[in-house]
């Protein structure tokens, strides 16, 4: 049976490395910073899923947002991607940011210290589960289906996985026009990865710096 990789895709940081910013809520998911500035890349593209308009930028922006749902099976994200609430639920209403039809169309194991029931919407399946990486992993796996998972953030779940040095490729989409400060950081230099990873920067004509990383 092929390995089933583990596989970050599509995840932005700011120059300094931070993948949101400060005092997350409702009304910004991503803090103090501009979600629009950080993704401009991905939405200029042909591939970007919400385009209303024909047209859209090819090339690497664009492979790179196309393959986003390439032989995945799984996501495995961190309860601050699903939404703005920490600590127990207050109730179940919340169904995540995506409204009826969630861009994932699989199983999506959602890490959290407080479960609750699993719910779907349109084909997307929400699981919440505790336990560590590995364990977490191991259930996304098996709902994949020989197919790879996606680690979907935030960063302080890849870091998590990172650290228990389970995940196989990453991307990471650099914009160095954007300065945070503050936030949720993945890293403070790129150089963290190097003694594990291989790593490719190929800049790209839309401005940011793609990062390639696939294991040693």
């Amino acid at each position: 049976m092929p390995h089933q990789l583990l596989r970050v895709q599509n995840f932005n940081v700011s120059s300094d490395g931070f993948g949101a910013g400060e005092g997350q809520s409702l009304e910004r998911p991503f803090g103090h910073a501009d979600p629009g500035q950080m993704f401009a890349w991905a939405g200029a593209t042909a591939s970007w899923p919400n385009r209303t308009d024909p047209g859209g930028s090819r090339g690497l922006d664009d492979y790179l947002t196309r393959d986003f749902a390439n032989n995945i099976g799984a996501e495995i994200m961190g309860r601050n991607k699903f939404g703005p609430q920490r600590g127990p639920w207050q109730d179940y209403e919340w169904k995540g940011w995506w409204g009826d039809e969630p861009p994932f169309h699989t199983p999506v194991f959602v890490m959290t210290h407080h479960e609750r029931p699993s719910f779907t919407l349109s084909d997307t399946t929400f699981h919440f589960v505790g336990g560590d990486p590995a364990e977490v992993l191991e259930q996304a796996r098996q709902a994949a289906q020989g197919k790879d998972v996606r680690l979907g953030g935030g960063a302080t779940v890849i870091r998590q996985f990172l650290d228990a040095d389970l995940v196989d490729t990453l991307h990471v989409a650099v914009s160095p026009g954007v300065k945070l400060g503050s936030g949720s950081r993945l890293w403070e230099s790129p150089e963290e990865l190097f003694d594990r990873f291989h790593c490719d920067v190929v800049p790209s004509p839309s401005g940011v710096t793609h990062h390639l990383f696939w294991r040693k």
